[in-house]
């Protein structure tokens, strides 16, 4: 079964015991680990209203954030089907500002900068001189400066490289932390949600942002956030969506807006299971500093000759190749592949799973995980889920039809 041939309604309506049934065995989170600080997890200015909701929190990266709230299954097929809210107060939140701002991202990036204008928003990668994967990002260009949104766990890490890259130029690198909240809002019926609740998106197209001034949120037009707010038409699902980034104080009216109109409560549990049947890189599992650009497959964010940091590394490794690839499986027996399940065709290993979990949306289990390189789309292979044989095709990622840009 080739992942192309899925049709973009296949969607599933489970009886609850079947529904029951699958929830017992989506031992998704292989990304949760207890990474809290010393000093105990921050708490989301949301988590009253998750607790009110009955979410099941754990720390995540130095915060304490909700992995669901009662059904991974719901809360995933909302989001495929009609919208859900995503508290995502655990992502970075930096600014560059000054008149080298540009020339900071563009040193610190290895995508290309000058492609976008203001308004523009693209994905890229924060790399090692040695051209392992820091982060993968997406930066935001606006008439102040840029935004960068650093994975959690590498906050720290993209910081100072952007500061690395910002000494000796007119550029200030700030790291907003715990006063800018993400609310991101993904699904068909986005656009409709962010008008009841008083955010138009307008003609907002795929990968752009504005200014959220006008709407509620900020109090200094024309400011980064906190002072300002920010709307981007991007997201982790393959949905259409937005992320609202905005002072902390103002989340929580912010959410209760979005929810009164009906945007179901989303925690990161279904946010994995919506970007795994994407094939969504994710940085910690499929993506690390030990990781090159090369063998992610992800070749198309980098730009040669604009003399980011790594790039005569990741211009070695491509010249030379590599011997693994990271790629997408599909289950075709019953089970749930995981990360670091070992890869074997014919016997023989061939590779790793970086990442693994149970599709709602297919009712089979799929995973990324780097292969040999000669291993291609449409082989079979076996993957070991705890001694037992899984068998498997490899597929191309998406294993959905779906697009954001719909």
């Amino acid at each position: 079964m080739r992942a192309g041939r899925i049709v973009a309604n296949l969607l599933p309506r489970m009886a609850a015991g079947q529904a029951r049934s699958i929830e017992s065995r989506l031992d998704l989170l292989t990304w949760t680990k207890d990474l809290s600080v010393a000093d105990g997890p921050i708490a989301s200015p949301l988590e009253d209203r998750h607790r009110a909701l009955g979410a099941k929190l754990a720390p995540f990266a130095g915060w304490e954030m909700p992995i669901d709230f009662g059904s991974v299954v719901a809360e995933h097929t909302a989001v495929r089907q009609h919208a859900g809210v995503f508290d995502l107060s655990h992502l970075g939140s930096v600014s560059v500002t000054g008149p080298e701002a540009a020339a900071v991202a563009q040193r610190a990036l290895s995508n290309d900068i000058e492609r976008i204008g203001e308004g523009g928003a693209q994905y890229s990668l924060c790399l090692t001189p040695d051209g392992g994967i820091l982060d993968d990002l997406i930066v935001y260009r606006m008439p102040w400066g840029m935004w960068t949104v650093p994975n959690a766990a590498s906050n720290a890490d993209v910081v100072a490289a952007l500061r690395a890259c910002a000494q000796g130029r007119s550029a200030a690198v700030t790291d907003h932390g715990a006063a800018v909240t993400c609310l991101a809002v993904q699904g068909p019926e986005s656009a409709g949600v962010l008008r009841q609740a008083g955010v138009e998106p307008g003609d907002l197209a795929f990968m752009t942002c504005r200014d959220l001034e006008g709407h509620g949120v900020g109090d200094a037009a024309g400011a980064p956030p906190p002072r300002g707010g920010l709307l981007a038409r991007t997201g982790y699902t393959g949905e259409r969506g937005y992320e609202l980034f905005l002072p902390a104080e103002q989340a929580p009216a912010v959410w209760d807006r979005v929810r009164t109109a009906e945007a179901h409560p989303v925690g990161l549990g279904a946010r994995d299971t919506l970007r795994l049947e994407m094939g969504l890189p994710l940085h910690g599992n499929d993506l690390g500093p030990d990781t090159s650009p090369v063998a992610a497959r992800l070749m198309w964010a980098v730009r040669l000759g604009t003399g980011f940091v790594g790039e005569d590394a990741v211009a070695a490794v491509q010249q030379r190749g590599v011997s693994r690839r990271l790629i997408g499986l599909w289950a075709t027996g019953r089970g749930v592949p995981r990360a670091q399940c070992p890869v074997s065709r014919a016997g023989h290993a061939v590779g790793e799973l970086t990442s693994g979990g149970y599709s709602p949306t297919l009712g089979t289990g799929l995973g990324l995980g780097y292969l040999d390189a000669d291993v291609e789309p449409g082989a079979g292979v076996d993957i070991d889920v705890r001694g037992r044989t899984l068998p498997a095709e490899v597929a191309k990622p998406p294993f959905v039809d779906r697009s954001p840009k719909s």
